[in-house]
């Protein structure tokens, strides 16, 4: 059993009430996912990641997920982690990204991202319409613009924990870089932060071979200015927490 739970406290993620485990049927429709719990009892439960999630959607794999209590909604569980045959545990929730990264940077783990007065998340900017996941704003400096990314892809194949972002073509992904650059250009500071939220990846790359279109704009955007940042999160008993930094190529 891996009790993962999500209630803030600090920059530990919980879950409350407890997530409950299942076994995953398959995934379908993006947004939805069939399960078996004890018995064979069989649900069906939201997906909130909309990428191709490749390798964190395999049937027979551990499926974590929580339960809401709207009444409104029409699939109240949700899929929150996987559990892979191997042992790996990976964050599928790309909505919790955004929550460790703000934990992580109030509570001063992210060394770069240390010492501005204030945080604000979701405010709209840029020429394309965009909202940026976080804006750090502080009276002796320049505003620091953050993306947020969810990496979850892990190739297979590498035995130094390879990881790639995206896990499928993203024209929304490219918009942001456009956005991030542009944010440099006009006299801001601009981040794609990579939250790494599996835990066998070691290290980030762009993916090339799924969307060269975004790898080359990532080129263009750091060559700019713009500045990647990889944490990783950590799983344990209860709680997920970003806690190391992984490199970039």
């Amino acid at each position: 059993m891996w009790p993962l739970i999500l209630i803030k406290n600090g920059f530990e993620m919980h879950f409350d009430p407890p997530l409950k485990q299942g076994k995953l049927i398959k995934r379908y429709k993006r947004f939805l996912a069939d399960i078996y719990l004890s018995h064979e009892e069989q649900i069906t439960i939201h997906c909130a990641n909309t990428g191709a999630m490749t390798g964190c959607a395999e049937p027979g794999s551990i499926v974590w997920y929580s339960t809401s209590d709207n009444a409104k909604r029409k699939y109240p569980n949700s899929w929150e982690v996987t559990e892979t045959a191997l042992g790996h545990k990976i964050c599928v929730n790309t909505v919790r990204a955004n929550t460790l990264v703000v934990e992580a940077i109030e509570n001063g783990v992210i060394e770069e991202l240390t010492g501005y007065q204030s945080l604000k998340t979701e405010v709209k900017y840029g020429q394309e319409n965009s909202r940026i996941d976080i804006l750090l704003q502080d009276s002796d400096r320049a505003d620091c613009y953050i993306e947020v990314k969810s990496v979850t892809l892990l190739d297979n194949t590498s035995t130094t924990g390879q990881g790639y972002f995206p896990d499928a073509q993203t024209t929304r992904g490219q918009k942001h870089l456009r956005e991030l650059t542009e944010m440099v250009q006009t006299g801001h500071r601009a981040v794609l932060f990579f939250a790494v939220l599996h835990s066998g990846i070691e290290n980030v790359s762009a993916a090339h071979h799924i969307d060269a279109k975004y790898s080359q704009l990532l080129k263009q955007a750091r060559e700019a200015g713009v500045e990647v940042i990889c944490y990783k999160a950590a799983f344990f008993d209860n709680e997920i927490t970003l806690l190391s930094k992984v490199d970039f190529s």
